[in-house]
């Protein structure tokens, strides 16, 4: 079977790398990662390794990495990409096979992981949460994702988005493919506690981030939230708190409305500058 153990790392293309790192350093708060130079900067959220890698492209996408479990689910997972007609090649930075997937375009690694000595995450941060994607064919997106890659359905807003969990990763979604052109939304980053996303609000506002929404508190996932840009415009989130799903027994998907509560029970403003920027690279190297 295909199991997961998270979503392990997203590489962004951004204008200038060195303008990018020490954003993400000194405002997001990320950890500085070995193996960085002027062309690539590697950093970190939680106790893992790289979490995020800023290299130089038009801003947006350059791929996503996801670690499995063990050896036999990446076999399970080459059978199925097989059986599916869905050509696979070796990927980077340790990942063990790469994909375009088929519907977006987006380059996606897959790893196993590898658990070495404890770490302790950057100050007030807990680890890298989710990604969203916007699909011109949404429906088709999460069908790939759901009946070839194994990932579970744990709530819809209707003609919106879906919210995917990498099965039998716990969290509510690690992925999100919403209905729009193929572009990334945004990228998000959990914080251990609500007081580490007020202090994040503050730090924003001193830096003078232009924050697009929140915070506020979404419906489906039950996280408080806050949405900012970053130096190239590419929207970020950070969150505290997130229903988790037990492997086993676990409630059914919801179909939520498309209205304003659905996306925060708050109902704060949104800038239309949000999720605005953020090309997916295609056949990333």
């Amino acid at each position: 079977m295909i199991r997961y153990r998270q979503l392990a790392r997203v590489v962004l293309n951004v204008g200038d790398v060195a303008t990018s790192a020490a954003f993400y350093r000194d405002v997001v708060g990320l950890l500085p990662v070995e193996g960085s130079d002027a062309s690539r900067c590697r950093l970190r959220a939680g106790s893992g390794g790289c979490d995020l890698a800023l290299v130089r492209g038009t801003p947006g996408l350059k791929r996503l990495e996801f670690d499995l479990e063990s050896a036999a689910a990446l076999d399970a997972l080459a059978l199925a990409l097989q059986h599916a007609g869905v050509a696979w090649r070796a990927g980077a930075d340790g990942a063990l096979l790469r994909i375009s997937e088929p519907h977006t375009g987006t380059t996606i690694d897959f790893g196993v992981a590898t658990l070495g000595a404890p770490v302790a995450p950057a100050p007030g941060l807990l680890r890298l949460g989710h990604v969203v994607l916007e699909a011109a064919d949404d429906a088709a997106a999460v069908r790939f994702f759901t009946e070839v890659l194994n990932f579970k359905v744990s709530d819809r807003i209707d003609g919106a988005i879906t919210f995917l969990r990498c099965f039998p990763n716990p969290l509510h979604h690690s992925l999100g493919i919403g209905r729009g052109r193929n572009a990334l939304h945004h990228v998000n980053f959990m914080t251990p506690h609500i007081d580490d996303l007020g202090r994040a609000l503050w730090r924003l506002q001193r830096a003078g981030v232009t924050i697009v929404n929140g915070p506020g508190r979404h419906l489906p996932s039950g996280s408080l939230f806050l949405y900012f840009l970053d130096p190239d415009g590419l929207t970020l989130e950070f969150s505290a708190g997130m229903e988790e799903f037990a492997e086993t027994g676990a409630r059914a998907p919801r179909l939520l409305p498309r209205e304003p509560a659905s996306f925060d029970i708050w109902d704060g403003p949104v800038d239309p500058r949000k999720g605005a920027v953020g090309e997916i690279e295609r056949d990333a190297a």
